[in-house]
C-alpha cells in the first residue's frame, strides 16, 4: 500500500482547519493543523509534506510574507487559503511561490479537488524524470544546466539559483518539448479558463530565474491566445 500523501493546513480558524482537515482525512490525505507560523515552521523543520494550505490572515505572520519563507523548499507545493479576495493579493501570493489560491467561502470538495490536481501535477514531473533509465541526467539549454535532482540551474556567467517545485515543473514541461508550443492546459495539468492568469504569473517567475531581460523574453516567449514555447533546443547528458 502506498504512502498517504502528508498536508499541513495553518489556519488561524480551528474551525477551519477542522473542515478542512476531515475532508482532506476522507480522501485517504494524512493531516497535520496549525494555527500559528511559527508552528508550521516548526513543524517543516522536521518532516516536509507534500502540500502546505496556508491562510494570509495569521495571528504572528502576515501569510504572504510566510509563503515567501518557505517557497523554495523542493518538492513541497503551496495553496493559499484565505478571505482575501483582492486581485494584488492573488498575484503577489502566486508570484512569491504559491501553487494555488482559493477564497473563502470555498466548496469543500473543490478544494480537495484542486489538491488532487496539485499532487498529479507533481507526480507528472516525477514520473518523467524516472522514466529515463534511472539514470541522472542534466538539461543544457542556452547556456545553462539544470540539475533536476537538486532543482539547481548553473551557468558559467552566473551564480547558481535553485527553483521551487512549482518553477521546478514548469520548467521541465518545457525542457520535455523544446520549440514546441505548449497550452496553458499542459502546463497547468488541468482545464482551466482561458482567462485565468495564474500560469502567466508561474511562468513570470520561471523568467526571472533564466532570461537576461524578463521583460523581452528571449527564451520562454508567450504565443498569444495559445501558450508558450521555449526557444531553443535542450541536450540531456
Amino acid at each position: 500500500m502506498s504512502q498517504r500523501k502528508l498536508i499541513y493546513i495553518t489556519d488561524d480558524e480551528k474551525d477551519i482547519c477542522d473542515i478542512v482537515g476531515r475532508e482532506l482525512n476522507a480522501y485517504g490525505f494524512a493531516v497535520k493543523t496549525f494555527t500559528t507560523a511559527e508552528q508550521l515552521q516548526k513543524a517543516l523543520s522536521n518532516q516536509i509534506p507534500d502540500l502546505c494550505i496556508v491562510d494570509l490572515g495569521l495571528p504572528d505572520m502576515d501569510g504572504i510574507e510566510l509563503v515567501k519563507s518557505i517557497s523554495d523548499q523542493p518538492n513541497m507545493g503551496i495553496m493559499i487559503l484565505s478571505g482575501r479576495d483582492g486581485v494584488t493579493d492573488k498575484v503577489l501570493g502566486l508570484e512569491l511561490g504559491a501553487d494555488d489560491y482559493i477564497v473563502k467561502p470555498f466548496i469543500p470538495r473543490e478544494l480537495v479537488a484542486r489538491v488532487n490536481s496539485l499532487l498529479r501535477r507533481f507526480k507528472k514531473c516525477e514520473g518523467q524524470e524516472r522514466s529515463m533509465d534511472n539514470r541522472q541526467f542534466t538539461a543544457h539549454f542556452a547556456g545553462w544546466c539544470y540539475d533536476p535532482a537538486t532543482l539547481t540551474l548553473s551557468s558559467d556567467l552566473t551564480e547558481s539559483v535553485e527553483l521551487s517545485s512549482a518553477e521546478h515543473e514548469l520548467l521541465m514541461l518545457l525542457l520535455r518539448s523544446p520549440r514546441q508550443i505548449l497550452s496553458r492546459d499542459q502546463l497547468l495539468g488541468e482545464r482551466v479558463s482561458p482567462f485565468d492568469r495564474s500560469i502567466d504569473v508561474r511562468m513570470s517567475r520561471v523568467r526571472k530565474k533564466v532570461e537576461n531581460n524578463p521583460k523581452q523574453p528571449a527564451l520562454i516567449k508567450t504565443v498569444y491566445g495559445v501558450g508558450y514555447i521555449l526557444t531553443v533546443d535542450v541536450e540531456w547528458r
